[in-house]
């Protein structure tokens, strides 16, 4: 795991670049990046639902059809539907997919930290952000009528602070890529 971390520090700092920005965006023009998350969500689900259920009637070869995926994917369908027809409420949905995300997220990352700590140096970095992912997680949990656009602002002050993050782990990774490559060749 270090060794694949050393030799892609570039991805990391990639991350959390876009993580900043993102957050900045959603500082900067708050509405309209609800708006777009909403509507990429929208999006994703409905072409992800219809080329599953294309894959399910055209690929499918002899034996049992796959009801079980043909099902899940068209729920993906209603799913997308569902979201350009209610915003709203994909809205409040979408709040809750993303303290779930979030809060999964950080206590993976808080795990990866505690097996890379005698590893690496300043493995804190990793343990940081997946305590503000848990925290922004719980946070969302526990108050999502405070409005979609607060909630948007909570995640973009969390994507900057935890691009931050990231860029110092990721050129703290770089420096230990040579060190990693003698280590594990």
């Amino acid at each position: 795991m270090l060794k694949t971390l050393a030799q892609n520090w570039w991805a990391v700092v990639l991350r959390g670049v876009c993580a900043v920005l993102f957050g900045l965006l959603a500082f900067g023009w708050p509405g309209i990046t609800l708006a777009v998350l909403i509507l990429f969500y929208g999006a994703y689900a409905l072409v992800e639902g219809v080329l599953a259920v294309a894959w399910a009637l055209v690929g499918r070869r002899e034996g049992a059809f796959p009801w079980g995926v043909l099902l899940a994917v068209l729920a993906g369908v209603v799913v997308g539907i569902w979201t350009f027809m209610y915003p709203g409420l994909t809205a409040l949905a979408l709040v809750y997919l993303i303290a779930a995300w979030a809060a999964v997220r950080g206590i993976f990352e808080i795990i990866a930290a505690f097996h890379l700590r005698k590893e690496i140096d300043n493995e804190w970095l990793l343990a940081l952000s997946g305590l503000l992912s848990l925290g922004l997680g719980v946070l969302l949990f526990v108050a999502p009528g405070a409005g979609a656009l607060a909630v948007l602002w909570w995640i973009g002050a969390f994507a900057v602070v935890f691009g931050i993050l990231e860029i110092i782990l990721g050129f703290r990774l770089k420096g230990l890529k040579d060190r990693v490559a003698h280590r594990f060749a």
